[in-house]
């Protein structure tokens, strides 16, 4: 190979990138911002003499229309679609139902399953379609966004590697080793990889991924109280901060022979300091009108609002089981669809006078009434060191009683348009499910997967056509399309693709690499692999995967010929190392989570330095086992 020089050109792009990698190390100003002057500074630097390789002015917003930001952009729309439909809540269901509320169980789950799925698709649309999953089952468990994000999207780097259709880089490789192949003798001609030849390598680095959270994850995750991080005020959260009451719903199963059978829900309600907020018999779900005189038949569940301890001694009394976690009732009260809210009753209301039985407030309005503040007195069924529990069904209303009930929220959102209410409570989840359309979200999601696995067409049109298709039958309107993409992600990303052309168009990737190389003259084969698969994880933290597997596997070729290694090893090692983005949120998995879990540049430094390690022990490990 040609010795290549160190050109101005050169110099100009390594201090760009020490700069931009400085930047986002420090967040001096927010990394998308950053990226976004890094497109400008290229464009502004390109106009000068001898300059014109930095860029390209009528290429230079290119990015913006690149196959990987429009398939981000298609694919956000595509799980905005099945979220609307409540098919994602169902999905997030099922994981608590066996992950429980711990992150040791959820976190194996989360990430396996994403791993699995972006080993036969683009892993930026496992993440971006499980991201909803992640928020919702954040805000049911209590659990941060950002401990739970940052394994999920690395899972689904990893997961990539599982198959050559997982990723890019390995997409490409068959095509690099045939290009390669025209160079070489007969006898070091190389053989082209099936479908899961990569496939014992992927699986070992997502168990090393999610055995490294699991066991370290309490010491390298962070927890960010970011705003656009999931932060729902829970049940619990709400009575605690309010009342001072230790107050939670709980499940409680109530076998065939309890004598609780045929009794009235009030007198237990009463009796016990508790609230039934439902009630589920033979595998159907009761909640209005679920009044007083409303008698208990078992065997059934109920869910019930109130002081642990209270639960539990109802619980003891009756020959019934208090369970760990919400089960029927998950979705039905999960913080996304219901909670506490508060309404007052105003001077010319039509209620004062009657009370919530009078009413059928559960029927009616859907307000399952918990408590009434009047003035500095709080009525409810709960006894606390400040006031006797109150049948507070039966109490009649008076002007300017808050009214403090567990309702859906879009019952509450009508309830706005009431004039015999005063909705106090604001900050609510205003989103309308549309369950109905659960099929038409389904059928363009599975035509767009189908074409992403069975067409030669570019994957941002087969994710399009999903995403079309969805707005096209209502599952999502054109609005709620823009609202859904994270448009900070979609800048981060398409401004950061000049700089990766530049480093590569002005020959900066290609005089790093013969640098490195040259330092590592004289080093055994098995030393020169572990070399290689460094320098390609360097190079996809400041360029695309694409570019840095299409540069690199040639070299790699030749290192392996001159060295007397295997040739096929030393390119499926750049291809898998090119995977190995952890240090720098520049990869679009890590750009997505990036967002929604208020990670900063260093949670990733920390966090994935050390995933970085591992992924260079696992995977060299490996395949010096497996070639």
């Amino acid at each position: 190979m040609a010795t290549i020089t160190l050109t101005t050109e050169m110099i100009v792009v390594l201090a760009i990138l020490g700069i931009t990698v400085l930047l986002f190390v420090t967040e001096f100003f927010r990394i998308d911002f950053t990226a976004i002057l890094v497109m400008v500074t290229l464009g502004i630097l390109s106009q000068f003499p001898g300059m014109g390789n930095l860029a390209d002015p009528a290429h230079l917003f290119d990015g913006f229309a690149s196959n990987a930001v429009i398939s981000i952009i298609a694919v956000m729309i595509i799980g905005a679609g099945l979220d609307k439909t409540g098919l994602m809540s169902k999905v997030a269901s099922v994981i608590l139902k066996y992950g429980g509320t711990t992150e040791a169980r959820i976190i194996p789950i989360i990430s396996g399953t994403v791993g699995f799925i972006s080993s036969f698709m683009q892993n930026v649309g496992a993440a971006a379609l499980f991201l909803p999953v992640v928020s919702r089952i954040s805000v049911r468990t209590e659990i941060p966004l950002s401990r739970l994000l940052m394994p999920m999207g690395f899972c689904a780097i990893l997961g990539g590697t599982m198959t050559m259709v997982g990723s890019s880089p390995l997409i490409l490789l068959n095509d690099l080793i045939i290009t390669s192949n025209t160079a070489l003798p007969a006898d070091q001609k190389m053989e082209t990889f099936g479908l899961f030849a990569v496939t014992p390598i992927g699986v070992a680095l997502v168990i090393s991924g999610i055995l490294y959270f699991v066991l370290l994850g309490r010491f390298v995750l962070p927890v960010s109280l970011h705003e656009d991080a999931a932060s729902g005020q829970s049940i619990k959260d709400y009575m605690r901060n309010l009342y001072g009451i230790d107050t939670d719903i709980f499940e409680v199963v109530i076998p065939v022979n309890s004598d609780l059978d045929g009794q009235n829900m009030g007198n237990i309600m009463f009796r016990h300091h508790v609230h039934i907020l439902g009630s589920y018999y033979k595998r159907q779900r009761f909640f209005a009108p679920l009044v007083f005189v409303t008698q208990i038949t078992t065997p059934c569940r109920l869910a019930i609002l109130g002081e642990k301890k209270e639960v539990e001694k109802l619980a003891a009394e009756h020959g019934a089981r208090v369970l760990g976690n919400l089960n029927v009732f998950a979705e039905d009260y999960a913080p996304t669809v219901a909670g506490m809210a508060e309404v007052v009753i105003p001077a010319r209301s039509n209620l004062i006078g009657k009370c919530a039985v009078d009413l059928e407030m559960r029927k009616v309005y859907g307000l399952n009434l918990v408590a009434i503040r009047r003035g500095e007195e709080t009525l409810s069924l709960v006894e606390t060191e400040d006031h006797k529990p109150t049948r507070v069904g039966l109490e009649p209303f008076r002007t300017g009683d808050t009214l403090v009930a567990f309702t859906r929220w879009e019952r509450l959102a009508k309830l706005a348009r009431d004039r015999d209410f005063v909705v106090v409570t604001q900050n609510f989840p205003r989103e309308e499910l549309r369950p109905q359309k659960v099929l038409h979200a389904l059928v363009f999601f599975l035509i767009a997967l189908g074409l992403i696995l069975f067409s030669d067409l570019r994957l941002s049109l087969c994710l399009l056509f999903g995403a079309t298709g969805m707005i096209l039958t209502s599952v999502l309107s054109i609005e709620e399309a823009y609202e859904a993409v994270s448009w900070s992600t979609v800048f981060l990303l398409a401004s950061l693709i000049p700089l990766g052309r530049a480093v590569q168009d002005t020959g900066t990737a290609a005089w790093i690499a013969q640098e490195i190389l040259l330092l590592m003259e004289g080093v055994p084969i098995f030393g020169l692999q572990i070399g290689v698969a460094v320098l390609a994880t360097g190079f996809t933290l400041v360029m695309s995967n694409v570019g840095a597997t299409v540069l690199l596997v040639p070299l790699a070729v030749s290192i392996a010929v001159a060295a007397g290694g295997n040739p096929a090893v030393f390119a499926l090692t750049v291809a898998i190392a090119t995977s190995n983005s952890f240090l720098i949120p520049t990869h679009q998995v890590n750009a997505l989570i990036m967002g929604p879990a208020g990670y900063k540049v260093i949670d990733f430094v920390r966090s994935g330095g050390i995933m970085t390690i591992i992924f260079l022990i696992v995977s060299m490990a490996m395949m010096s086992v497996l070639y």
